[in-house]
């Protein structure tokens, strides 16, 4: 008869993946299908990992969606705050958003499609949690327009005759229906969109 080992049990092996990479895969594939249509086949062929190590790692679609979402804002708002902070006033951060979300609606980039709006559309079929955390995105990019065109006003760049909390809300339309129209063909005459657009703020 065998004794039982009086050895400690091996600890788990560590990750065998970059967490990054990993969330970079499935980020592809949720703004592609949405959350609802990804499966974890789908996400498991993409992250190149076993269904069992996905569960293993964030416990479900629902922990990896978290991951990838928070992954995904924190990314764009970085790059977009850098472009940003490139422009001398207001009315010209306005510009370079609008482009920024051009850019971002075009080629393949634009058929993938934008995360937050992708969310924003299933939003009365996601839970209480996922569903706040698009909101609050969609909150925040409201709020940063907000502060653009008040900096615009402030500058004198942009019309002080204007209501901000209307014309941001305007604003935050034409860029979420920027990346739903480009989920389905490309933009033309990009430098008029922006330069229309623009007329708003005189």
């Amino acid at each position: 008869m065998s004794l039982p080992s009086s050895q400690p049990r091996e600890r788990g092996r560590p990750r065998q993946f970059d967490l990054d990479t990993a969330l970079d895969r499935a980020m592809l594939v949720f703004r592609e299908k949405g959350y609802h249509s990804a499966s974890i086949n789908d996400l498991s062929a993409a992250m190149e990992l076993t269904a069992g190590s996905i569960y293993k790692a964030f416990q479900d679609k629902r922990g990896l969606f978290l991951q990838v979402f928070t992954r995904y804002t924190s990314l764009r708002n970085q790059h977009l705050k850098r472009r940003l902070e490139q422009q001398p006033n207001g009315r010209a951060r306005i510009a370079e958003l609008l482009r920024f979300y051009l850019e971002s609606a075009t080629d393949i980039e634009g058929r993938r499609g934008c995360l937050v709006v992708g969310s924003a559309i299933e939003l009365q079929v996601l839970d209480q949690e996922l569903a706040e955390l698009v909101r609050a995105a969609l909150q925040r990019n409201l709020k940063s327009i907000t502060s653009l065109l008040e900096l615009g006003q402030q500058d004198g760049s942009i019309n002080r005759k204007h209501n901000v909390q209307a014309l941001s809300g305007i604003l935050l339309c034409l860029v979420l229906g920027m990346r739903v129209a480009g989920k389905m063909q490309d933009f033309p005459a990009h430098d008029n969109l922006v330069a229309n657009a623009l007329t708003l703020l005189d």
